[in-house]
């Protein structure tokens, strides 16, 4: 079966500063970093289990890959659940269940004493430490962060996959306008090119992550992201400084986002539709005429 091009992001053990800074930072590519949580308490001690023992009597939301319709809200969860009994379920068996953005200060801010932000070049914003929990088998839809930052994301308990394309590349992966990801249909592991051809022009970044590996994402990437195994990850941000990216932040944040939820409330599922056949119109159109 046909599949997107990918190559293997690059993978580094230690990285100095500047290393970091010219090589990764400066030119906004991505890279798996090996050992960056070697001397963490966290290296030793986080896994489901342990996050259970601080915080297994919270009820926490969970989400699931099924795309929303009408006028559902995405930020609606699927069910709630006590953790510990999410822990069990993610230990036992494959679910398509996820709990994501879970605010360490908020919520278990002993697991603070386990890790530290690291000097590798970026002004990490400290008061938004998050979490993201997947069972095997879980999906993270295509998207890029409606905040732009640059983010550092520490993977433990398990193994996931990370697919990572640049945001030049936003013209192949039909992104649904007015939003932060692409068709939803879109299956990135599986694409069906005959309805979505531009895909074929895609060449993304493909990065596996086990227990300790820390992944740069880069401003504006785009990212989709399969748990191979049950696991979790903890996710630092910087945002993004430049005037014009700083302005963009603002538009998604203040004003693209409520528009969207306001266009959904009234339309509904026409919407929906209305924006998805609008955008692979207009990529046949451009694939056509030879401008992509």
């Amino acid at each position: 079966m046909d599949s997107i091009k990918t190559t293997a992001a690059d993978r580094v053990e230690t990285i100095s500063k500047d290393q970091f800074t010219n090589n990764y930072f400066k030119t906004q590519k991505p890279v798996v970093i090996g050992n960056l949580t070697k001397n963490w308490p966290a290296y030793k001690t986080w896994s489901l289990d342990y996050i259970k023992s601080l915080a297994g009597n919270l009820t926490v939301p969970l989400y699931d890959s099924v795309p929303t319709k009408g006028r559902q809200s995405s930020a609606e969860p699927v069910k709630k659940m006590k953790l510990k009994d999410y822990i069990e379920l993610l230990k036992k068996e494959p679910t398509d269940l996820r709990m994501f953005f879970f605010n360490i200060l908020n919520h278990i801010p002993e697991l603070t004493k386990d890790f530290k932000y690291p000097d590798i070049g970026l002004k990490f914003f400290k008061k938004l430490p998050v979490l993201f929990f997947g069972g095997e088998g879980s999906k993270v839809l295509m998207h890029y962060d409606i905040d732009l930052a640059n983010n550092m994301l520490f993977h433990f308990h398990g193994k996931k996959t990370v697919w990572l394309f640049p945001p030049e590349q936003t013209k192949y992966l039909y992104r649904v306008p007015y939003t932060i990801h692409n068709i939803e249909k879109i299956n990135i592991e599986q694409p069906d090119f005959k309805s979505y051809p531009a895909l074929k022009k895609a060449h993304g970044i493909k990065a596996v992550l086990h227990h300790g590996d820390a992944l740069f994402i880069p401003s504006g990437y785009w990212h989709y992201v399969s748990y191979d195994t049950a696991g979790f990850s903890m996710s630092l941000r910087a945002f993004p400084r430049s005037p014009k990216k700083l302005g963009t932040l603002l538009y998604n944040v203040f004003i693209m986002r409520h528009f969207e939820n306001a266009m959904r409330k009234i339309r509904g599922q026409k919407w929906l539709d209305y924006k998805e056949n609008l955008v692979k119109k207009k990529t046949q159109e451009k694939l056509d005429n030879g401008t992509l």
